[in-house]
């Protein structure tokens, strides 16, 4: 009879460290850094991982941050940093799984966001805080957006790749184009486009905001772990 080592290490799903798994995988060739720690380049997104919490993988973290620069990590346990970092933000968020059902709004269409439409994504964003966004975000993957009588009112799009899975973020609707749908129209025709490659939709959302945990159980997701979200900049 065989029996299975024990010092077999336990397979990690590639959701339980986002960042690391997709800086690894499919946006490899964005990665920052090295075996020990990566990011994406600021420009595209501040999100950073190490390979462990050792001290040697926060000294290689320190590394490729230059100045005031954060390093914005989503990880299973609550992340202690050595001295050299200070802690800007510690909360919890849910990583829910699953696609949105489709939805359509009649007269409405959604339209792909391209680098003309940066200045107004990076606008709409401001406004409505879904998250980190920045001149380069849109490099990550399709964006789509909603314009009524020509103005961007609201928007969603992918981020991380780990594996076979793909992020939806930037879920966001102008404050006067509220309760009309439009970002169920939108999480239903991204998740569209991911599931026609063969896969997965997931998103991230702060623990806190219930009321887009509700939409998103509404639309046919549903939670699958929390993690920890710490902001870190190094001590100046």
């Amino acid at each position: 009879m065989r029996v299975a080592s024990e010092s077999r290490p336990v397979p990690v799903h590639p959701l339980d460290r986002p960042i690391w798994s997709a800086l690894t995988t499919r946006q490899q060739s964005l990665a920052e850094g090295g075996a020990m720690a990566r990011r994406y380049p600021p420009a595209i997104a501040p999100f950073a991982d190490m390979v462990d919490m050792s001290p040697k993988s926060f000294a290689a973290l320190g590394a490729i941050l230059s100045g005031s620069e954060i390093a914005v990590l989503f990880t299973p346990d609550a992340v202690t940093a050595p001295d050299e970092f200070k802690i800007l933000l510690a909360e919890t968020g849910e990583q829910m799984i699953g696609t949105p059902a489709e939805s359509s709004l009649p007269g409405v269409e959604t339209v792909t966001l391209g680098v003309n439409d940066v200045p107004e994504m990076i606008a709409l964003t401001e406004l409505t805080k879904p998250g980190p966004f920045s001149a380069r975000t849109h490099e990550l993957g399709t964006f789509l957006g909603i314009r009524i009588d020509g103005q961007l009112v609201a928007m969603t799009g992918e981020r991380m790749k780990p594996g076979h899975y793909t992020e939806m973020t930037a879920v966001c609707v102008h404050p006067d184009h509220r309760g009309r749908g439009y970002a169920q129209m939108l999480l239903g025709a991204v998740a569209r486009q991911i599931v026609s490659r063969g896969e997965i939709p997931f998103l991230h959302v702060f623990s806190n905001n219930t009321s887009a945990i509700a939409l998103y159980q509404r639309q046919g997701m549903e939670i699958r772990r929390r993690l920890h979200v710490t902001v870190l900049q190094k001590q100046i």
